[in-house]
């Protein structure tokens, strides 16, 4: 084994081992000791992650086995890594936002009572997002892929005494269940049909394939390459809460907020997007599957952000913001501008990390209200986290210099071109993201507002326990107060990348070749990164050029609004609400999609059931099998008892009757 292979061994096993140690031997090393070692783990992965990115940029790929796990005929299940440009992209963004949040959480659960086990699980998900990154075949991948969801499923339902934090880990669980069966088929479908789980030899085989067609339904047939591709994003949809699968990660905010940064901003929602980049070369050979992409990453981007702008929970409104950035990133792929996709990936990483912290030193400011109507005014009281989270929401909302403008602009770019091209479904999607750009900015500057300035609504009455943290009694009902350092130096620290890291990077991941070993775009067929490359002229023109575009008038049209409605007339949104009530009550309700899953899926699981329990349980088998052959046999011996008399001469009576029966039948077929 090379020193570059026990460096990406170390990278992954690090983690791994601060989660055993924190996890079983959380009592021994205590509070401290499982912080040290998690942390440490983390450093130490992260650390490797940038030796790796500087190893990979000198040219020094790597795709080989580890180990080998079993031989099953021509089957070979494995362990290995691929490692290029995209993993140690992706390597690097996943561990360096790890570290923020497992330092972050030492202040932030400092009073929790499962202080040592939220540690043990936070390095244990880091461990499961580096196997599902650096895996060369599929069956990794869709082991990284369960253990993300087994992590996510035990963080969510953390404060498991709560009932709304065991539905909805729950929640997560099934909606997940269902994107996953969809990912199982795809994966599936690859190994019946190439005969391997491989990456490269898949790939390799693909294009041979591209005309292959399959008949789901008989006479209607469809090409392979289509249904294997929409099925693995069925799976993505799932991860990467796309719609209609998305409607488990506003409920998961019931878990505490580091792994809110951690899991549903960062790493884990992004598994789906990444894993889509990284089958670029067979859904390159799908324009169906395109188009489907792109209509979902449409419908999510727009209409989850609309949902924001009704949310009062301050966790819920940067969950919504999630959703809708995802879609963008959606949308890039759907778009071929899978590069844009990985490039908005990361940037959003920062600045999304950045806002969930800051929302979570807000909530320990506020002694754990959540509720951004009990707000107000918090700049003064918070100065380091109202300047974080101002950043955050500049980047957020496309803000030219800042790095979101760069990733999100470039998505909007790239899905216009894609419109000129033809592509079905493009025309909708870059009319979706232009329009989230108002939204975005709406929803993020009335969150910014209403909590950081304005008249303070904290003094007339805080429920400081509304919203309990962790259940544990706070003693301060004293005015919100700034967070400890523990807490702001993380928020400082992914500040910095949520600033400059677009504009430094933006030229060599997007138009430097940086991703063209691992990314495969059929330019000729899908034009959008040959466009954007045609436009661009650099970092700063791109940014200038910026405060010509409609985007940037949105971002400006939105932040007025918001700031006209929540800091001049902040009597309006009430009037607005009931001036506009059915349109009010349609998002408050989540487009009624919590209720028709309720009524319609877990209803009709649920009636299905009881007509198995009671049809086929209690008649069919308890009381026609079960007990209706008791009854039989019971019958039957009643009768039989009849004939049992006891007397010899009745049974010597009836043995001549047979006996004469016997003599007749055989006297009749003999002639």
């Amino acid at each position: 084994m090379s020193a570059m292979q026990k460096i990406y061994l170390l990278a992954v096993v690090a983690p791994l081992i601060g989660a055993i140690v924190a996890g079983f031997g959380g009592r021994v090393v205590g509070r401290a000791g499982a912080h040290t070692v998690t942390i440490f783990g983390v450093l130490v992965s992260t650390v490797c992650a940038f030796v790796i990115l500087g190893d990979v940029l000198k040219g020094n790929n790597f795709d080989g086995t580890i180990y080998t796990w079993a031989v099953i005929g021509g089957l070979k299940l494995e362990v290995g890594f691929l490692i290029d440009t995209l993993t140690a992209t992706m390597m690097v963004v996943v561990t360096f936002v790890s570290l923020m949040v497992h330092i972050y959480t030492v202040g932030y659960m400092a009073d929790d009572p499962g202080y040592q086990r939220f540690f043990s699980y936070i390095s244990l998900f880091t461990f499961s997002m580096l196997m599902l990154v650096m895996s060369n075949n599929f069956l990794q991948l869709f082991f990284g892929w369960e253990a993300v969801g087994l992590v996510s499923y035990l963080l969510i339902g953390f404060w498991f005494k709560r009932p709304t934090a065991i539905y909805a880990n729950l929640k997560a669980f099934l909606v997940n269940r269902v994107g996953d069966f969809g990912f199982v088929l795809g994966i599936g479908l690859v190994f019946a049909y190439f005969g391997t789980l491989h990456y490269a030899e898949v790939f390799q085989a693909a294009p041979g394939v591209a005309a292959k067609t399959i008949e789901l339904v008989p006479g209607s047939p469809w090409l392979l390459m289509t249904v294997i591709c929409i099925c693995l994003f069925i799976g993505a949809m799932g991860k990467s809460a796309q719609f209609p699968l998305h409607v488990w990660l506003p409920d998961s905010m019931e878990g505490p907020t580091p792994i809110s940064a951690l899991i549903h901003a960062a790493t884990m929602v992004t598994a789906g997007i990444f894993m889509v980049a990284r089958m670029s070369p067979l859904f390159e050979l799908s324009d169906a599957a395109l188009s489907f992409v792109i209509i979902i990453g449409a419908i999510t981007a727009f209409f989850m952000g609309l949902l924001g702008i009704v949310q009062n929970d301050i966790k819920r409104v940067v969950a919504y913001s999630t959703l809708s950035q995802l879609g963008y990133m959606t949308v890039a792929l759907g778009a071929s501008a899978y590069s844009v996709a990985i490039f908005h990936l990361m940037t959003h990483a920062f600045f999304k990390a950045l806002l969930f912290l800051a929302a979570g030193s807000v909530i320990i400011g506020m002694h754990h209200e959540q509720d951004i109507r009990k707000m107000g005014g918090l700049w003064k009281k918070m100065p380091v986290t109202w300047i974080t989270a101002l950043v955050g929401s500049l980047a957020l909302v496309g803000t030219p210099f800042f790095s979101g403008f760069y990733s999100k602009d470039s998505i909007i770019l790239a899905a216009e071109a894609a419109a000129r091209s033809g592509q079905t479904g493009a025309t909708i999607a870059y009319w979706a993201v232009l329009a989230g750009v108002l939204v975005t900015a709406f929803y993020s500057f009335r969150m910014f507002f209403l909590v950081f300035h304005g008249k303070p609504r904290w003094e007339h009455g805080n429920d400081a326990h509304a919203h309990g943290h962790h259940g544990d009694e706070d003693e301060d009902h004293g005015e919100p107060h700034e967070s400890p350092s523990v807490v702001t130096v993380p928020l400082v620290l992914l500040a910095i990348p949520s600033v400059i890291i677009g504009f430094v990077t933006i030229d060599a991941l997007l138009f430097s070749g940086f991703f063209t070993g691992p990314i495969v775009v059929d330019a000729a067929r899908h034009p959008a990164m040959k466009d954007l490359a045609e436009h661009f002229h650099g970092a700063t023109a791109m940014a200038l050029h910026g405060l010509t575009t409609a985007p940037f008038w949105l971002v400006v049209l939105g932040t007025g609004l918001a700031a006209f409605l929540y800091l001049k007339r902040p009597d309006l949104p009430a009037a607005l609400a009931r001036r506009f009530g059915a349109l009010y009550r349609l998002l408050d309700n989540k487009y009624y999609l919590d209720r028709i899953n309720d009524v319609v899926f877990a209803g009709g699981a649920r009636l299905l059931g009881t007509v198995l329990w009671k049809g086929g349980d209690v008649r069919l088998i308890d009381g026609f099998a079960v007990n209706g052959s008791a009854r039989v046999v019971g019958w039957v011996a009643s009768a039989s008892r009849l004939l049992q008399s006891g007397y010899i001469y009745h049974y010597a009576f009836g043995m001549i009757i047979g006996l004469l029966v016997m003599v007749t039948l055989f006297v009749t077929f003999s002639h």
